[in-house]
């Protein structure tokens, strides 16, 4: 194998392994969260950042740096997710923008990407924190760089294996660098995450074995679904998809007589094999018997079965809705819109009550994408639209989407709460400029206090709090404000420590796991501990969290 260049098609088999292996450690990521809540999602936000990108990248058919590039750049841009997932697509991004040019990659060109992607995605951070993903990357780069200047005539893989060695050595050094770390016993998961894409990409420099298929990638296959037809043109129903791994003898006659057979179900055939594995695609009434008749062969992977009908009937539905959707557009757009990130039915119904035009269900766990910004975006016909994002994992994502957006005024206040996202909207003012209702808003959600009650999943001792599993946290904006074995004394005590002589208003939004009448007996007892505040109780519908309290 020649180890001192990477062409375009090596170097996207590359980018899928890496893909592929952080997708596999995924859960082990996300456990490394600092806080033990149950909601860690490092690792869920980076696999649906890579994975975006990895449809594209799958979906190529003419294979050269310049597509591979787009592919990788605009896939993650759009598909990223939560604070994590957007400075990997930043790292993609700069990264790309030095290989797109490039027929090769040699070990020049591959430390000059690394530290292009390094530059960009600190420039993408508005305060860069070091300790995190940031740093994993920064010292992966300045690593290339020092080796090639050692020795300039470094082959590929000595390159790739010393990135690797420093990325994991720097990672190790986290808990050294955020003292946060160090106390819950984790390296940082946003930098684990990026050491596993870098070895998944070893991996497939090395020509592994790898399965380098991704669901829900476009092939070049006949698919029916995509077709233009009314429905009862759609013969056979079932869109079918395996893999059969062989156990018994797959000769040229076992293939015609499995051909035939799968003629005589449907059509839209494709049966590709080698000595191990056969590929099958067929459209069929009847999934089953094609099935049945390929497990006379051996053992089967990778099915997919997709119901066309189903898959055109929602076609049509999301052309009607498209075909409204211009409609709108073609009206004249109104001065100001609101989107606002929710998540709950009950927390939806107050934004929508305060005019908000287009809510992104999201939040902790599920984190939008800035695709999903950008689609919001495009829904509201309005020269200026607020976002607000209610969850700091979430402002990267909606800066990304104003960043990409040309035709409208993109403002996003950098609301880290519901709470906050709800204030900040009621203290809109229709008659002040766009500038002006952003400089209150951000004023007035600084002014919010939150504490969420949820409860924890693993042992761990962060400052003077010593938490087991199963213990019920109040976690505050910053910190971990109250642990305890009991809801009703642990949401007391977080209100206790938010509270001061100038709070005024109480603000309680309970989860879809509490009872309403259990709702109103913390409310009382909060009515009684402070008589000078106002107390509110609303149905939030939030799950993970038994109760979202804000004061103010």
């Amino acid at each position: 194998m020649n180890t001192n260049t990477i062409d375009a098609s090596l170097c996207a088999k590359m980018f899928l392994a890496g893909a592929k292996n952080l997708e596999a450690k995924k859960e082990w990521i996300n456990e490394l969260n600092v806080f033990p809540v149950p909601d860690g999602d490092t690792g869920t936000n980076m696999t649906m950042t890579i994975m975006s990108a990895a449809k594209e990248v799958a979906a190529i058919q003419d294979m050269n740096m310049e597509a591979l590039s787009k592919a990788i750049s605009s896939g993650s841009l759009r598909g990223a997710r939560g604070n994590s997932g957007v400075i990997l697509s930043q790292l993609f991004r700069g990264f790309c923008k030095v290989i797109r040019s490039e027929k090769e990659i040699t070990a020049p060109v591959l430390a000059a990407s690394f530290q292009k992607a390094v530059e960009t995605a600190y420039k993408a951070v508005m305060k860069p924190k070091e300790g995190t993903i940031l740093t994993v990357a920064k010292g992966a780069a300045e690593e290339a760089v020092s080796m090639l200047e050692e020795n300039p005539d470094i082959d590929l893989d000595s390159m790739i294996q010393g990135i690797i060695a420093k990325a994991e050595e720097v990672l190790a050094m986290t808990p050294e660098m955020l003292p946060v770390l160090k106390e819950a016993g984790v390296v940082d998961s946003g930098g684990q995450g990026l050491v596993q894409v870098l070895k998944g990409a070893y991996d497939g420099f090395l020509g592994k074995e790898i399965d380098y298929s991704i669901e829900g990638a476009s092939s070049g296959e006949s698919r029916t679904s995509g077709q233009e037809a009314p429905q009862a043109e759609i013969k056979f129903g079932y869109c079918t998809e395996f893999i059969i791994m062989l156990e018994k003898e797959y000769t040229r006659e076992s293939e015609q007589e499995f051909k035939g057979y799968l003629e005589s179900l449907g059509d839209s055939i494709v049966v590709v094999s080698d000595e191990e594995l056969v590929k099958v695609h067929v459209h069929t009434n009847d999934p089953g018997l094609a099935i049945q008749k390929a497990l006379t062969y051996g053992s089967l992977t990778k099915i997919k079965i997709d119901n066309m009908r189903e898959e055109h009937q929602e076609k049509v539905i999301r052309e009607a809705e498209k075909k409204a959707q211009e409609q709108k557009s073609q009206e004249p757009p109104k001065e100001t819109g609101f989107i606002a990130v929710s998540i709950g039915a009950g927390i939806g119904e107050v934004f929508h009550d305060l005019g908000v035009d287009y809510l992104i269900e999201g939040g902790q766990t599920m984190n939008p994408s800035t695709e999903d910004m950008l689609k919001a975006i495009e829904a509201v016909n309005a020269k200026n639209i607020f976002i607000f994002p209610n969850n700091k994992n979430i402002i990267l994502a909606a800066n990304q989407a104003k960043s990409m957006t040309k035709d409208k005024n993109i403002i996003v206040i950098p609301t880290k709460t519901v709470p906050q996202g709800i204030t900040a909207i009621v203290n809109y003012v229709s008659d002040k400029s766009p500038e002006e209702n952003a400089a209150v808003m951000e004023e007035e959600i600084s002014r919010v206090k939150t504490g969420q009650l949820t409860y924890a999943v693993r042992d761990t001792h962060i400052e003077d709090k010593v938490i087991q599993a199963g213990d019920i946290m109040g976690v505050g904006d910053h910190e971990i404000l109250a642990v305890g074995k009991e809801l009703e004394p642990v949401a007391k005590e977080t209100v206790r420590l938010m509270v001061d002589d100038s709070s005024e208003l109480i603000s309680i939004y309970y989860g879809e796991d509490m009872k309403e009448d259990e709702a109103e007996k913390l409310r009382d007892q909060i009515e009684e501990l402070y008589p000078d505040c106002d107390v509110e109780l609303n149905y939030g519908g939030q799950p993970i969290y038994y109760y979202i309290i804000s004061v103010e």
